[in-house]
């Protein structure tokens, strides 16, 4: 038995080791683009009519490093900001399946071939699905135009709260490398913490309990395997990094490739909280494209990567290697898994304090008014990032505190309109009551 816990302890640990540095690089990356690639940027890009937004929003949703509920708050600004129901629908399928991070750990664990292929899949997936709802989804152009525009303009105001702030973050280039940091080693972090701890673990079980090809006769090939995996995906909560070592796993037992990308689709692009969050912000019928454009790439990109790989590796050998696969114990490695854990222990302190001060403004502030709102949907800290944007740019609030663990807003302020705080919260995607309790 201690042999086998230990064997356990080694194997994860070298799980750990190979991803780290890619993971690394891949948060800071990630930081990179969250700071410098504003929404107001991406807004100005993707409005308008016809196929060509759409291909855009499903390009630039690619190395965005958002989850699948992260993603729902940009989408909802997007659409707010003039983008088509179309365009939006690709950016919020292209986004979830990848980010740099996820890349780059896809590359570590899974070898070149995938880290190649699944980003086009992610592409492709968004192309199909913003086709699928300019043909066939619901078609009042003028009205959406018109609604998105009044949207813009009630958020807005005069126009300059946005713009003006945006302005000002551009010339604050500290500023920008602070954000960068803070985003991309604690609140990325911080946000796919627990499900990639949680994946390592299962991926060293999975190695250590379970002997190589034990699902090959089962599982190991053909459709049904592919369909199997991509059911299994769909009902998750899986993000698009912590998935990479539960598809090693599912390899490692004797799945197909195709099968595990099925899975790596599936997995991150859908759970019950976006489903229920697009079909709000889009509607029913843009919801439910966007489910069938999930099957179909997640199906036929799994079964196209089982038909491709065999002939890809044949004509270029060297996409079959997996870096340092037989190095991830070296003490390079190791240094890397030991900075990756204290980052992601970093993040976790810094979730714990923050969630500790929701009375600090009351007793600092106490002939200031405050309305207390009950925020659903919040899964992660982009999605408290973004109530908290949304209710600080609302009119007459002085601060913002947001519980994510308890799904809370405490606002503050003088002559606050407790509506116009549902309705700020409400266009990014969430929903919002008054809580009277409080």
């Amino acid at each position: 038995m201690l042999d086998l816990l230990l064997q356990y302890c080694v194997n994860t640990w070298q799980v750990t080791g190979q991803m780290a540095p890619y993971l690394l690089l891949g948060f800071l990356v990630a930081g990179v683009l969250s700071a410098w690639v504003s929404p107001s940027w991406l807004e100005r890009h993707l409005g308008g009519s016809g196929l060509g937004p759409v291909f855009t929003a499903s390009l630039f949703g690619v190395p965005l490093p958002l989850c699948s509920c992260g993603v729902i708050p940009v989408g909802a600004s997007l659409r707010r900001g003039g983008a088509s129901p179309s365009a939006t629908t690709a950016f919020l399928l292209s986004t979830p399946q990848t980010g740099v991070d996820s890349i780059l750990v896809t590359w570590s664990m899974l070898g070149p071939l995938l880290a190649i292929f699944r980003p086009l899949t992610a592409l492709l997936t968004g192309i199909l699905g913003g086709v699928l709802v300019w043909l066939f989804g619901d078609r009042d152009v003028a009205n959406d135009r018109a609604q998105a525009a009044a949207s813009t303009d009630a958020t807005c105001g005069s126009g300059d709260c946005c713009d003006g702030e945006a302005a000002s973050a551009t010339t604050d280039t500290a500023g920008r490398w602070r954000q960068t940091l803070h985003h991309g080693f604690v609140t990325l972090p911080r946000d796919i913490g627990t499900a990639l701890i949680v994946g390592l673990l299962i991926a060293g079980a999975i190695t250590t309990l379970i002997p190589e090809d034990a699902l090959a006769s089962y599982l190991g090939g053909g459709l049904l395997s592919i369909l199997v995996l991509m059911l299994a995906g769909v009902p998750l909560y899986v993000c698009a990094t912590a998935s990479v070592p539960i598809a090693a796993g599912f390899i490692h037992l004797g799945v197909s490739p195709g099968a595990a990308l099925a899975f790596l689709i599936a997995g991150p692009a859908t759970n019950a909280a976006t489903i229920t969050t697009i079909w709000k912000i889009l509607g029913r019928r843009q919801a439910l494209l966007y489910l069938g454009t999930v099957a179909i790439a997640a199906f036929g990109c799994g079964a196209l990567f089982d038909w491709l790989a065999p002939r890809a590796l044949v004509a270029v050998p060297s996409l079959a290697e997996i870096p340092h696969e037989h190095s991830e114990s070296g003490w390079a490695y190791s240094l890397a898994a030991v900075v990756l854990l204290g980052v992601l222990a970093l993040s976790y302190r810094n979730r714990n304090s923050a969630a500790q001060s929701p009375s600090r403004l009351a007793d600092e502030i106490s002939d200031t008014a405050m309305v207390v709102l009950a925020v659903r949907g919040m899964n992660c800290g982009h999605c408290q990032s973004s109530v908290e944007k949304a209710l600080r740019e609302s009119a007459g609030v002085t601060d913002v505190e947001v519980d994510l663990e308890h799904g809370s807003a405490t606002v503050y302020g003088a002559s606050l309109d407790s509506d116009a705080l549902v309705l700020a919260v409400s266009r990014q995607g969430f929903e919002a009551t008054i809580d009277a309790s409080r």
